[in-house]
């Protein structure tokens, strides 16, 4: 899950940075309503962190132009301010959540669960391909009902490869939703954890579904 984080106070913006890498979320920063307008016209976020109070163009402004640039994607406003109007304010300009500073952690992890579980009511939180199954909610893999044992990292790795079986997922495809802006791309880092997908999710079976692109990417294959 790709997640910009717009918010002027550097010390928090990182901050908050940090603690969503941790929980493997792919988080990018910017310091300023211009800057934050263009990347995320720019590129596509899955969910938008975003503080009211900006230099240049101010939350409420830039939440109004998202919408009006057919952003769909949840926004979630931070503030100092804590009055009802502001909080109205903020949502009648297309924000779908209000959190005032000073905010517990624990608590932003929870809007931003409970924002993902709205934007993607629709979709399933059981993964199938073939054999393969992958539990989100339990956080569980199973290959012809034997449990594999994946690391965070991993577990990501194959959630991005199973929503996008069948179809080629390049190096930086793949380094934009399950790393983040700071990784670099030119270690062998993703090819050493496809390695380790493939001697668990593979192993001995004779189906192999993780399968090498030479120089495009990678691609799960999907089931007969």
């Amino acid at each position: 899950m790709k997640i910009l984080i717009i918010e002027d106070e550097k010390k928090i913006a990182d901050f908050i940075k940090r603690g969503l890498s941790e929980e493997n979320y792919a988080a990018y920063t910017a310091y300023s309503g211009d800057k934050g307008l263009d990347m995320a016209l720019e590129n596509n976020y899955d969910l938008i962190i975003l503080d009211l109070m900006l230099p240049g163009i101010d939350g409420i402004s830039l939440c109004r132009e998202l919408r009006k640039n057919n952003f769909k994607n949840p926004i979630l406003m931070l503030t100092a301010k804590d009055r009802v109007e502001d909080k109205v304010k903020g949502l009648d300009s297309g924000a779908n959540d209000y959190l005032t500073k000073p905010f517990a952690f624990e608590e932003l992890l929870a809007r931003i669960r409970a924002l993902s579980r709205k934007d993607n009511s629709a979709q399933p939180t059981l993964l199938k391909n073939g054999d393969l199954q992958m539990d989100l909610l339990s956080h569980t893999v199973t290959r012809a009902g034997k449990k594999i044992d994946l690391t965070a990292k991993e577990f990501s790795l194959l959630e991005y490869l199973m929503r996008n079986a069948g179809k080629v997922v390049t190096r930086t495809m793949i380094s934009e939703h399950v790393w983040d802006i700071n990784f670099d791309t030119n270690t062998n880092v993703i090819d050493v954890f496809i390695n380790y997908l493939r001697k668990k999710v593979d192993g001995e079976n004779k189906k192999k579904m993780i399968r090498t692109i030479r120089g495009k990417g990678y691609v799960l294959e999907t089931a007969d």
